[in-house]
């Protein structure tokens, strides 16, 4: 899978753990912060996390959510994940 590919589906994933952030979530790339520039609490992680699991039908192995600081760092993760 394309990584532009995988932005857009976290995208999707991203606004359905919470679509008042349409606005942020449609300007983000891979640089924004999960935290400050999307807004995402430890328990809108913790949803979003589930979501890429039963999306890409991966699990988080070995990592946390202060290791995810920027939409690209999930990206890295889930490349390095998918076959």
């Amino acid at each position: 899978m394309k990584r532009t590919e995988i932005v857009e589906k976290l995208k999707d994933i991203l606004l359905a753990t919470d679509d008042r952030k349409r606005d942020a979530v449609a300007a983000c790339t891979e640089a924004s912060s999960l935290t400050y520039d999307l807004g995402f609490s430890s328990i809108g992680m913790l949803y979003m996390v589930i979501a890429i699991e039963e999306e890409f039908g991966i699990r988080f192995d070995g990592v946390g959510a202060a290791d995810f600081r920027t939409l690209g760092d999930v990206v890295d993760y889930l490349e390095a994940k998918l076959p």
